[in-house]
């Protein structure tokens, strides 16, 4: 028989779990310290690749195990055949079992050429140049094995384009530019099946605007403004429900230190504990396997220091967060909500871990102003899954669930 086990966690701001919201030191990155290195995930590893140190530019890889808490030395960009593909503030990214790295500028100027990694056969081959102008400082980021890249600055000063790179074809379309306007040294990435840019350095100063792409719509939406100090050279990851922006320099040229949240049900932003490391900027920050890592940067001195972010549980941050009560617990293909206090238009809406919206496999089969029975209308694989709970649009309540 089907269960449904439905673990009820409407988790308020004043919720604190020890051992959590806290950052632990990790193995520090083989080689000199450096900044404006790229970096992607692939194979349950975490990759970084070339980058500035007070001598040079690199193009030398190294990768990340996670279970051994140890670096290993890697193929360098282009193989024993790549001289003169050093750089720095290029884009990194990862689709179809190999890793990308692109644009950014070393010696040369500003460069467009693409770079795969084969991890099978440990090589690295050209690909189809990137449809736009060579830059440096753009962001990019991968929804269903496409990425997309965009922003930065060129020869000519700083852009918007945005362009789709299909792994499969290996090859560039221009799409929608980004609305927030041209930029450099933006944060960029992927949550929920949506991509997010946001901060950097525009024509009139620096930015802390945050802003969402649907690829199913190519367009672009406004969310809530980061709260911190607009800023360039930030790192920004998602890790669904969550997404986090910290670090970088302000428009005072302060390093900085802070992090923030953001909760993709609440629209909203929190303020988390302070980066280990201290403040830097041009780091790098990594998701893998469900665990945030970040490091290396510049702070007037070079770092190669690592830490991992241990977060709060999966929470929504908001005032209008409900006392909602389930039954059965666990149940098989129904439940029941109940609410504390009545609700003229409550909406519930499912997602998988990683954020795809999959609303359409429950029904609303009755309300009431205190409760409403839900159904499922399918055989979900076994995992865990989010319920979300809108009242007029407001998201005001957040619950994880393990069907199995």
């Amino acid at each position: 028989m089907r269960k449904l086990l439905i673990c009820i966690s409407f988790i308020g701001t004043a919720l604190s779990i020890h051992g959590q919201n806290t950052w632990e030191r990790r193995d520090s990155v083989n080689g000199p310290p450096r900044g404006a290195s790229a970096s992607f995930e692939l194979d349950g590893e975490a990759f970084l690749i070339g980058g500035v140190d007070v001598e040079e530019f690199k193009r030398k890889m190294y990768s990340y195990d996670l279970d051994q808490d140890d670096w290993d030395d890697e193929l360098s960009l282009g193989g024993e055949t790549g001289s003169g593909l050093e750089r720095a503030s290029a884009v990194g990214f990862s689709g179809g079992g190999y890793g990308f790295v692109a644009l950014g500028a070393g010696t040369s100027s500003a460069l467009k050429d693409i770079w795969r990694y084969d991890p099978v056969s440990d090589s690295w081959t050209q690909m189809a140049d990137f449809a736009g102008s060579g830059r440096t400082g753009a962001v990019a980021f991968v929804i269903d094995e496409i990425a997309y890249v965009g922003t930065g600055q060129d020869a000519d000063g700083l852009t918007s384009d945005f362009y789709r790179y299909t792994i499969a074809s290996n090859t560039w379309e221009e799409i929608a530019g980004f609305a927030g306007g041209q930029r450099k040294e933006a944060v960029g990435f992927t949550m929920g099946g949506k991509g997010y840019v946001g901060t950097g350095r525009g024509p009139m100063g620096y930015f802390a605007d945050f802003w969402e792409y649907n690829p199913l719509t190519d367009e672009w939406t406004e969310k809530a403004e980061f709260p911190g100090t607009p800023r360039i050279g930030a790192v920004g990851c998602g890790n669904f429900p969550k997404a986090y922006i910290m670090l970088g320099e302000d428009n005072d040229f302060n390093y900085r230190k802070d992090v923030w949240e953001y909760n993709y049900f609440g629209d909203v932003w929190t303020q988390r504990a302070n980066y280990l490391g201290g403040t830097r900027t041009q780091a790098n920050a990594i998701v893998v396997d469900n665990r945030i890592f970040v490091g290396l940067g510049y702070n007037g001195i070079y770092h190669d220091d690592f830490y991992e972010y241990q977060p709060l549980p999966v929470g929504l941050e908001s005032i209008h967060l409900a006392e909602v009560k389930v039954y059965p617990n666990p149940a098989t293909s129904y439940f029941t909500l109940q609410f504390a206090w009545p609700l003229e238009n409550p909406k519930v809406k499912l997602y998988t871990s990683s954020g795809a919206d999959i609303s359409d496999e429950i029904y609303m089969e009755s309300f009431s102003s205190n409760s409403c029975s839900i159904r499922l209308l399918s055989t979900l694989p076994s995992g865990l899954y989010y319920i979300a709970l809108e009242e007029n649009q407001l998201a005001i309540g957040l619950k994880s669930i393990v069907i199995r």
